[in-house]
């Protein structure tokens, strides 16, 4: 695991288009965290453009960054999917997929133009919204009596922790996301108040 106590990523989407000898490249960027959304945005994408003959993608995903994919869909291999992932690493982004969409405009490009397209919409497109950092989070579950709620949750205010769940009777279950880099001060916090129990969820 590294030691970094944020990531990047971005919290919008925004499109640009690229045009080159009569073919059109266009690029949407969207924020994702999941696979599952990755691929609802690619098959939302195919229905808004079912004439395209392509529709590139590449995206990458999680706080460390390790998880991603590139797909050239048809355009020669390393041509389209790879540029496309170099734009979002350029920016050292994550959780952030983009799907170029090209309708082909009768001349061929060649590898070379064709990497050159792919890249250039993307980063296009990429230019358009700010990158934003954000903290990298660990989950743990919180027990307690619900006598303690407003304690637990000033703590988790005051440390800009994210609530991920809760479930609230008699006893309350909280699924909070504590920032890395205040981790010891928020778990120290939290064991002062007695009755709350605190455990990691993997």
């Amino acid at each position: 695991m590294s030691n970094a106590e944020h990531y990047f990523t971005i919290d919008r989407t925004a499109s640009a288009e690229f045009k080159d000898r009569g073919s059109r490249f266009l690029a949407y960027v969207a924020p994702v965290t999941t696979v599952e959304s990755c691929k609802m945005q690619l098959q939302e994408l195919k229905k808004e453009h079912p004439k395209a003959v392509h529709h590139c993608f590449a995206y990458r995903l999680g706080t460390d960054g390790l998880q991603f994919r590139v797909n050239d869909d048809g355009e020669p291999s390393g041509s389209a999917g790879r540029p496309i992932l170099g734009q979002i690493d350029s920016r050292g982004l994550t959780n952030t997929q983009v799907v170029v969409v090209r309708y082909f405009g009768g001349t061929l490009l060649g590898v070379p133009g064709l990497i050159n397209a792919y890249k250039s919409a993307t980063s296009m497109a990429l230019q358009l919204i700010p990158v934003i950092q954000k903290p990298i989070e660990l989950s743990y579950q919180l027990q307690f009596d619900y006598t303690r709620m407003n304690e637990v949750m000033m703590i988790v205010k005051q440390y800009g922790c994210s609530v991920q769940s809760q479930e609230t009777q008699l006893f309350c279950m909280l699924n909070i996301g504590i920032p890395k880099a205040r981790l010891d001060e928020v778990l120290y916090r939290l064991n002062d108040l007695h009755t709350v129990a605190v455990n990691r969820v993997a």
